[in-house]
């Protein structure tokens, strides 16, 4: 009964728009105030402990080097190269959109940042090349999923540090489903071109001034690609530093921040004031994150004092004991619960309890986490959270009911993913395992 009034006045909390870190606390708070062999200094140091971890330093850095690759103008080249390659192919802007969301996402790890950074630029571009205003919203906002399963991700971080697992493993355990589902987008973009060709799409990509950025698609490709090249090895570093044992994550995060700094410098695209303004930007982000993280560390002590794990463990057992069935059950709960929390949110609250069912299913905990992540995602595009609508809304002016609408179609191509991933585990498996993580 007592979890349940935690639960429900988290949700009332929630329901009142009150900010997620502080809809956990506050129940725990009068939880640990009603209860007297529980002291505030109890309360205290379950939070401390919650972001007292070294492999969460690499949350803040992977934040700053997605600005930093914006705040440069880093991805701008990577859009004109991406341009010059598939300038002539039908549909050439939206392959570009998708595949320019792959490449971004090894430098920002958060569907968010993809979304703002590529929205603002592509979404008109594809606009004025006569795509309809809801298929490239749409587009825009599925391809934004590819961020949080390609390392570095931040939710893997989250989920890793959670769940006791390897965030090198988690992070390679991310790299084929986040290509499936490119590959998937594509096809999509295929049929959907064939029946709704753009018109003039090859007059607009030398104009595209409505974004803040001008991206051409006339460039030379060997031009295009030596200027993109220096961008390009950023992720030769992250993943080549994790897998030849010369970094940690973490250490890799911080190499990432400062070779994205000196590139900036070297092309002269990142001021002083710019470096400033990143890293305000990257602290305020970062502060909202670990407020929810420390906030769910009491959340989850709570929910595991009153032995809720246990109580979820006993229920899906009595309901199944085959882990197929168990494992739509899942994602069944986790697409709702991606509609009310944040994924950082769910992730933290989530995870202690649904782990231990999942090992005693015979799960493994990467195929697990990569599962959780896409369901958790999928969320950011859909209301009432939605973080991933309201940001395309804002960056491009669209109206969120437009946003929305545009984004149904592309609800398909992302279930036909998750399927794939929760029953074919060998999509999360393999690379971890051939790597030996």
């Amino acid at each position: 009964m007592t979890l349940l009034l935690l639960l429900a006045a988290m949700l009332i909390l929630l329901a009142i728009r009150l900010p997620v870190a502080f809809a956990m606390l506050l129940p725990c708070l009068v939880y640990v105030y009603v209860l007297p062999e529980i002291t505030l200094g109890v309360a205290v140091q379950r939070i401390v402990a919650g972001v007292d971890s070294f492999p969460l330093l690499a949350v803040p850095l992977f934040i700053m080097t997605g600005y930093l690759t914006n705040a440069a103008g880093l991805a701008d080249r990577l859009l004109r190269l991406l341009l010059s390659l598939f300038g002539r192919i039908p549909g050439s802007l939206a392959y570009v959109n998708v595949t320019s969301s792959v490449m971004f996402s090894w430098m920002s790890g958060a569907a968010i940042a993809d979304a703002a950074g590529l929205g603002a630029v592509l979404v008109p571009a594809m606009r004025k090349s006569g795509y309809d205003t809801g298929f490239s919203l749409g587009l825009t906002g599925a391809s934004s999923m590819i961020g949080p399963l390609m390392p570095p991700s931040i939710p893997a971080i989250i989920y890793a540090v959670t769940a006791g697992v390897s965030v090198g493993g988690l992070f390679f355990a991310g790299v084929i489903p986040a290509l499936l589902l490119a590959g998937v987008l594509c096809v999509h973009i295929y049929f959907h071109v064939r029946r709704h060709p753009p018109r003039g799409e090859s007059e607009s990509q030398s104009d595209t001034t409505d974004g803040p950025t001008t991206p051409v698609g006339n460039d030379d490709p060997g031009a295009a690609l030596v200027a993109a090249l220096p961008v390009l090895l950023t992720p030769v570093i992250i993943l080549g530093g994790i897998l030849g044992g010369v970094f940690t994550p973490t250490e890799a995060a911080a190499a990432a921040v400062v070779y994205m700094i000196l590139l900036g410098f070297c092309y002269r695209t990142l001021s002083i004031a710019g470096l400033f303004d990143v890293l305000l930007r990257t602290a305020a982000t970062t502060g909202v994150i670990m407020l929810i993280v420390a906030a769910a560390s009491l959340f989850g002590w709570v929910i595991a004092r009153e032995q809720g794990p246990q109580m979820v463990a006993d229920g899906l057992l009595r309901l199944t004991d085959n882990p197929y069935l168990f494992l739509v059950m899942v994602n069944v709960f986790l697409l709702v619960v991606g509609m009310l929390l944040e994924p950082t949110a769910a992730l933290l609250i989530c995870v202690p309890v649904l782990l231990p069912v999942a090992i005693h299913f015979q799960v493994d905990p990467l195929h697990l986490g990569v599962v959780m992540i896409l369901n958790l995602v999928i969320g950011l595009i859909t209301p009432p959270i939605g973080l991933v609508l309201y940001v395309l809304g804002s960056v491009t002016g669209v109206s969120l009911p437009i946003v929305m609408r545009g984004m149904v179609p592309f609800l398909i191509p992302l279930g036909v993913t998750l399927l794939a991933v929760t029953f074919i585990p060998a999509l999360s498996l393999w690379l971890p395992r051939w790597l030996a993580f």
